[in-house]
């Protein structure tokens, strides 16, 4: 009887094994080992690191009895970002509207905003306006020159997010008789939010470093308490590496909250089979 040999099986598909999530975290995991061992060279003394680490996150107030470190920066960038979605919002109505002086207000405070540096808008809010007799506080006055530049470029990501949607749909909408101030709010809005998202919460992430702007006015944020700390202990790679990887983390928070909401409001587009 003859023995048939056995046919060679088949080769495991690589790529199919290994799914684009598994080959992305691990390229994501061979990059930071990188990044780490880079860092590593420095000779670092960790023991400082977790000895200022606790100020840095803001788990401990600051002296005044507010908060400090990353909480501080987390507490100005929110206030920050509710009020610049607001007069970005509102700008880009007026942008939007036929009213000659509404459309002037509007883009005159866009283009004095975003043609001006963001430090310069910081003094002249907390040293210019002492001179006209109001005196706000440096944390007050981060939260102000914050809102006030970021709302300049949101206006315009919300504007492009209101224009690009297709005409067709408000002429859908006037057809089922809705008024203007509900196809505005429930057919214009809701489809502009899925182009709106990516650049607003790219502003965001730039804000939430921007705010270490605000530490030349003394304010207890993160990049106040990493020079503070490097200057007093001559170990300033320890401190600025630990205050890098804290903004790190707080904009992947960022990039998680903007993916949810993708999803969310990309419901209608998403492949369906």
């Amino acid at each position: 009887m003859t023995a048939f040999p056995t046919p060679p099986k088949p080769p495991v598909n690589t790529r199919r094994l290994m799914g684009f999530r598994t080959r992305l975290y691990l390229t994501w995991a061979t990059l930071f080992c990188l990044f780490a061992s880079f860092f590593l060279s420095f000779d670092l003394k960790f023991s400082i690191i977790l000895d200022k680490l606790p100020n840095l996150i803001g788990v401990h107030l600051a002296p005044n009895g507010f908060l400090q470190g990353a909480a501080l920066t987390v507490f100005l960038c929110l206030c920050s970002m509710v009020a610049s979605s607001l007069l970005g919002f509102v700008t880009a109505l007026g942008r939007l509207s036929n009213s000659a002086v509404a459309f002037g207000v509007a883009s005159f405070y866009a283009s004095f905003f975003r043609g001006t540096p963001l430090l310069i808008q910081i003094l002249l809010i907390y040293l210019g306006l002492p001179q006209l007799g109001v005196v706000p506080g440096a944390i007050v006055a981060g939260i102000i020159a914050l809102s006030l530049n970021y709302g300049a470029y949101l206006s315009e990501i919300f504007r492009a997010g209101i224009l690009g949607v297709p005409q067709g749909q408000r002429e859908a909408a006037l057809a089922l008789g809705m008024r203007d101030s509900a196809i505005f709010w429930h057919v214009t809005l809701p489809q502009a939010m899925r182009t709106i998202i990516p650049p607003a919460t790219n502003q965001f992430i730039s804000m939430l470093k921007d705010s270490s702007l605000i530490s030349v006015m003394g304010v207890w944020e993160v990049m106040f308490l990493a020079q503070s700390y490097g200057r007093s202990s001559y170990r300033y790679i320890e401190m600025l590496t630990t205050a890098a990887i804290i903004y790190w983390v707080m904009s992947l928070g960022l990039e998680l909250i903007q993916a949810q909401m993708e999803r969310h409001y990309g419901k209608g587009y998403a492949r369906k089979g």
